[in-house]
């Protein structure tokens, strides 16, 4: 197990198993490499790698103006420091927007491609209410704890509150100004991706009860995408890797298995 940091400013967190490929991950707006502990536990026997995307956790952010693109430069830099060639990339959120963003640039280095939790065109509706969400962020330079809400069921949270306190204090622990550059690019975001030039075998996956990336959602974005497949995990919300981490983990180890 290796943790560090690169040249650039990226912290990551990377357990090498000889002979397999690495199952990279990236979490969404507001979190770290932490929320992947269900999966890096999971896989322990494989090679993992999670890192803090920029601006977020340990990992740092220099510009003003940020895209898409400079998060697939901060992971295709990362995996080139670290001399890796193919990597099974997983992506949650916004995680899957900037899976996305690589996948069109970088498919050669896919060895398979998950989406989980990923939005795709929201209505008008939808679009007002992240608006909205992003408004109060900046008014209040927080991101509220009602998201725990959307998030979870609020029996999970009931019954694990010490995710809920985890959760709240990696929030919490924000850079204000790096969140909201990132998060209004998730609130903004167009689907203006190429995906045609996603050419990688692709594993599209939503909580059933998940408001932000709806089933309708990724049953749309599955269709876009060829070589895909769709999962609707039974019972949960937006981070159903944690909640159904069970569930998410298996489909996961057996969509891998099949395009190793």
């Amino acid at each position: 197990m290796t943790t560090g940091t690169t040249a650039s400013g990226t912290y990551y967190f990377f357990n090498k198993k000889e002979q397999s490929i690495p199952i990279v991950f990236i979490h969404g707006v507001g979190l770290t490499h932490e929320i992947w502990q269900p999966q890096l536990d999971f896989f322990k026997d494989c090679s993992t790698l999670s890192y803090d995307i920029l601006g977020h956790g340990k990992s740092s952010l220099n510009k003003q103006v940020i895209n898409f693109d400079d998060f697939s430069d901060q992971l295709i830099n990362l995996i080139n420091e670290l001399k890796i060639n193919k990597i099974h990339l997983v992506g949650f959120s916004i995680g899957s927007l900037i899976a996305r963003n690589f996948a069109t640039k970088f498919d050669d280095r896919l060895q398979s491609l998950t989406l989980l939790g990923s939005i795709y065109k929201r209505s008008e509706e939808q679009q007002k209410t992240v608006n909205e969400r992003f408004d109060q962020a900046k008014k209040e330079l927080k991101l509220s704890k009602q998201a725990l809400k959307r998030w979870f069921t609020d029996k999970y949270l009931e019954n694990n509150p010490n995710t809920y306190e985890k959760i709240s204090t990696i929030l919490a622990s924000n850079n204000m100004a790096n969140f909201l550059k990132v998060y209004e690019l998730f609130v903004r975001h167009k689907n203006d991706e190429d995906f045609e030039k996603i050419k990688a075998n692709t594993l599209v996956m939503t909580g059933e009860y998940d408001v932000g990336s709806t089933i309708d959602m990724s049953q749309e974005l599955s269709k876009v995408i060829k070589n895909s497949e769709l999962k609707i995990v039974k019972d949960g919300k937006h981070l159903c890797g944690i909640e159904c981490a069970d569930d998410v983990n298996l489909t996961i180890k057996n969509f891998i298995e099949k395009n190793d």
